[in-house]
C-alpha cells in the first residue's frame, strides 16, 4: 500500500474511494457526515466517488455510522480488529488499541477496503465539534480497480482471507477481504 499524502493527489474519475471511519460510542450522523464531507472537500474529492464507508466490526452497529452511510448511499462495512491491526498505518493511536484492539481504525479500514495496492489519499482526520472532544475520525483511500465489484469478485476467490460484516443491509456478510499480509 502506498501513502500519497494529505489530499494532494486526486484519483482518476473511475477510481472508487473508500472512507475509513472511526467512532466513539454515541457519535451522531451529523458529526460523521460533517467530517467526511469536509475531508473530501478539502482534498478536492467528490462524495459521489465514495463506494464504501469502512470501520472496525465492533463499531459497525453505531447508529451514527449507519445513518451516515445511508445518507451517502453507500454500504458500511465492518472489518475484524485483527485484520485492521495487520495493516501498517502512518498515524497509530493508543485509544483504538485499548478500545477495539487495533492501533488504527480509519486509516487501516480505508486501506484494507481499498484492496491490494490501495493508496491512502487523506490521512486520519478527527472531528472538531464545539465544546467537546471529537467522536469521529476518517481517512480516504483509493482502490486501484475501477469498481469495488471487481474487488469483491477477487475476494470471493480466496477463502483464506477474513470476512467483513456488511452493516445496514440486513446483516449480510461481505465477501472476503484482502489483507496486506495475505500470502506472506
Amino acid at each position: 500500500m502506498e501513502v500519497i499524502g494529505r489530499g494532494t493527489a486526486s484519483p482518476p474519475p473511475a477510481a472508487p474511494l473508500v472512507v475509513g471511519v472511526g467512532a466513539g460510542r454515541g457519535v451522531s450522523a451529523g458529526e460523521v457526515l460533517g467530517l467526511v464531507e469536509a475531508t473530501l472537500a478539502d482534498a478536492g474529492l467528490s462524495p459521489r466517488g465514495v463506494a464504501e464507508l469502512a470501520t472496525v466490526e465492533a463499531k459497525a452497529g453505531e447508529a451514527g455510522l449507519l445513518t451516515a452511510a445511508e445518507r451517502l448511499g453507500v454500504p458500511l462495512c465492518g472489518y475484524p480488529a485483527e485484520a485492521l491491526a495487520a495493516v501498517e498505518v502512518p498515524n497509530p493511536s493508543a485509544a483504538p488499541l485499548t478500545a477495539v484492539g487495533t492501533s488504527g481504525v480509519a486509516e487501516a479500514a480505508a486501506l484494507l477496503a481499498a484492496g491490494p495496492g490501495g493508496q491512502l489519499l487523506v490521512a486520519k482526520r478527527k472531528s472538531t465539534p464545539r465544546g467537546r472532544p471529537g467522536k469521529a475520525t476518517c481517512a480516504v483511500a483509493r482502490a486501484l480497480l475501477t469498481d469495488l465489484r471487481g474487488v469483491a469478485e477477487i475476494r470471493q476467490k480466496d477463502p483464506s482471507r477474513p470476512a467483513a460484516v456488511k452493516s445496514g443491509q440486513g446483516g449480510q456478510r461481505r465477501p472476503d477481504v484482502d489483507r496486506p499480509d495475505a500470502g506472506q
